[in-house]
This record gives C-alpha cells, sequence and structure tokens, in this order.
C-alpha cells in the first residue's frame, strides 16, 4: 500500500487511547493463526475457456497458456479460488467473527491493499483445486491517507491432489476514514442487530425517492460522498484536466508512446520526459464487470465497470452509464462525457453509443 503507515499516528486521538485500543488489538490478536477457510474447493476446474478470457483481458499472448500443453498463467492463482457472487462455504466463523469485532469497534469500512502470491508449480487444464487458509497477521493499529485502522492479512494454501501449487498471501485495511469520527463501539453482539436494522430503515426508502432529493436522501438522510481520488505529483495533471472537462493521455518524449494510467516515466523506453495529448473522447468497451457487492453507502449496485479502449489505443476504467447494466456488451461503442456526482466531485465516464440503425 502507497500510504504512510504510522503506528497509532495522527488521528488516534480521534479513535481513542489507551485501554480501548488495547483491548481492541489485544481481541483481534487472539484470531492469528486461526482457520479462516477449511476444506475450501474450487468451484471450476481449471479450464481453457477461463485462461482463454483472463489472457485476452490482460493482452497477454504469452504460447505458454494456449495449445496441447497450455498451462495457467501464475497470477491467476486466486482466480480458481474465488467463490463468486454465491460465495463459499468454507468460510469460518472465527474470520467473520475477526471482521465483526473490528466492525463493532467503528472501524466499518475496508479496502484490499495487496496480496503476495508464490508459485510451486504451474496449474493445467483438468486440475482440481483446493484451499486452506489461516489469519496469518493483524497489525497495530496504523494511521495511512485513507484513514486509521488494522491491517488483516490471510494465508491461503492451494492444493491439486493433496499437493501443494501455490499461496496467496491477501491483506485488507479495516479503517475509518480519514476525517471523519468513528462512532462509538457498538455493545457486545449488538453489531448484527444494528447492522440488520440499518439495512432495513434503507430499504424502506424507495430509489426513485432518494435519487429525486439528490444528495438530501428521503427522512434527512444524507447520501454518502464518493471516495476522494488519490492526487499526487505523477497525477496531478490529469485531475486538472478532469477539471477542465479534458480527458489527457502522456505521451513520451523519447519514443512518442501513448499511456495511461499516468506514469512519473515511460514503460516503454524509459524516459522520463512527457506532454499530453486529449482525447477525443470515443472509445469501445474492451471487458466489463457488473458490480453487486460488497453493497458501499456512496453507490447503487449493481451497476457496470468498463475497461474502456480509447480510440487513440490506451485503456482506462470507468462506469458505463446510459445503458441497464445487463446491456452492456463487450465492441459496444461509448462517448467520454464528465458527471457531477456531487458538489465537490467531477468524474470522466462512458456513456453508451446507441449503433446506427440498431
Amino acid at each position: 500500500m502507497s500510504e504512510r503507515e504510522v503506528p497509532g499516528g495522527e488521528g488516534a486521538t480521534a479513535l481513542g487511547e489507551g485501554g480501548e485500543y488495547e483491548d481492541v488489538f489485544a481481541r483481534a490478536k487472539a484470531y492469528e493463526g486461526q482457520a479462516a477457510a477449511v476444506g475450501g474447493l474450487g468451484k471450476d476446474l481449471v479450464n481453457e475457456p477461463m485462461i482463454r478470457h483472463w489472457c485476452e483481458a490482460m493482452g497477454d499472448t504469452n504460447p505458454a497458456y494456449a495449445g496441447a500443453d497450455a498451462t495457467a498463467p501464475p497470477t491467476m492463482l486466486q482466480a480458481w479460488t474465488m467463490g463468486g457472487l454465491s460465495g463459499h462455504t468454507g468460510r469460518s466463523e472465527a474470520y467473520d467473527e475477526l471482521l465483526g469485532l473490528l466492525d463493532d469497534a467503528g472501524y466499518t469500512s475496508v479496502v484490499a491493499t495487496d496480496c503476495e502470491q508464490e508459485y510451486l508449480r504451474p496449474l493445467r487444464p483438468g486440475d482440481a483445486i483446493t484451499f486452506d487458509a489461516v489469519i496469518e497477521s493483524v497489525s497495530e493499529r496504523k494511521t495511512t491517507k485513507l484513514g486509521t485502522g488494522y491491517f488483516v492479512t490471510t494465508r491461503m494454501d492451494v492444493r491439486v491432489a493433496g499437493r501443494p501449487v501455490g499461496t496467496h498471501r491477501f491483506r485488507i485495511l479495516k479503517y475509518v476514514p480519514a476525517g471523519r469520527r468513528r462512532s462509538a463501539p457498538r455493545a457486545e453482539g449488538a453489531g448484527a442487530v444494528a447492522r440488520t436494522a440499518g439495512a432495513a430503515r434503507a430499504a424502506e426508502i424507495p430509489r426513485e425517492t432518494a435519487e429525486a432529493a439528490g444528495t438530501a436522501g428521503a427522512a434527512g438522510i444524507s447520501r454518502p460522498k464518493r471516495p476522494r481520488p488519490v492526487v499526487n505529483r505523477d497525477n496531478a495533471g490529469f485531475w486538472e484536466g478532469v477539471s477542465r472537462h479534458r480527458l489527457l493521455i502522456q505521451r513520451c518524449d523519447g519514443c512518442r508512446t501513448l499511456r495511461f494510467p499516468w506514469l512519473p516515466g515511460c514503460n516503454a523506453c524509459g524516459c522520463p520526459d512527457w506532454d499530453t495529448v486529449e482525447a477525443g473522447g470515443d472509445g469501445t468497451v474492451y471487458s466489463y464487470v457488473v458490480m453487486h457487492h460488497p453493497p458501499f453507502p456512496a453507490f447503487d449496485p449493481p451497476y457496470a465497470v468498463g475497461l474502456i479502449e480509447l480510440a487513440e489505443g490506451v485503456r482506462m476504467i470507468s462506469n458505463v452509464v446510459g445503458v441497464p447494466h445487463d446491456r452492456v456488451r463487450i465492441g459496444m461503442p461509448v462517448r467520454l462525457e464528465f458527471e457531477q456526482v456531487d458538489e465537490e466531485l467531477e468524474l470522466p465516464v462512458f456513456r453508451a453509443v446507441e449503433r446506427s440503425g440498431g
């Protein structure tokens, strides 16, 4: 994670000191070494269609991933263990209890920060995946640019026919967003009831009413703001362009290669010098996902997130709008526009374009 981490750093006072912190930390640490998933079974065998889709999405043309002796790209290791929207039945009570403990202590936001993988042998079509996972570590409370909270790391051991094939470590941050005061810790056992009651109240508000009321919502409930993009010296020019309704693409001064997202140097020739060109705004959906979970207060799932190939040849991720999420298709033409999501934030999105005669 790129954010600076400071144990018990700035913001710790707002989160409470002394005994309360020590109690939460000690209780969370007690889960280290406990199972996070037991007897997990991959929902699909390693298979050629998933390998092909992965390689097409990633633009990976390595011949090792096709043909009679094909192997799966090593970085697909996690893909064979994922449970999809229906989830896996092997997740442990201990892991749910740990996340519930942090929720009840007020650390209700979550972000995936990084993963580490170790590959022991290639996976091949027909391999049946099994796995177990353990809660490997819970960090001390740390302050990052996102907010203050705890890093939770799980380690998944992946096997085929009982033999190890790889290890996947996955780390999340359970945190309170920077600038927001943590709510008072909930009483023991009250967390699930409070969350259920809150969801029930939200469900009683018609979506049309909330949309018509804008950010005000119904019954005086304010709509949470979108998470703010991280603006730094490497991408400040991009966001300055967005503020002027211009989508700027970096162009290397050395080899003239266009690149996106913005980087401090050219990943083709290494040249640190660059200028920009403005995208015309036309593009196509190169790939997409429909987001259902996790529900987040600032968003209204389901919605489509597309990997958009611009006419200039670079790709970027953004929302696909102007068409129901279940009608988004690969190859669909789209057109850039800028959406004011709240009084402070405007974002580039892509609106589906009707084909002539379609």
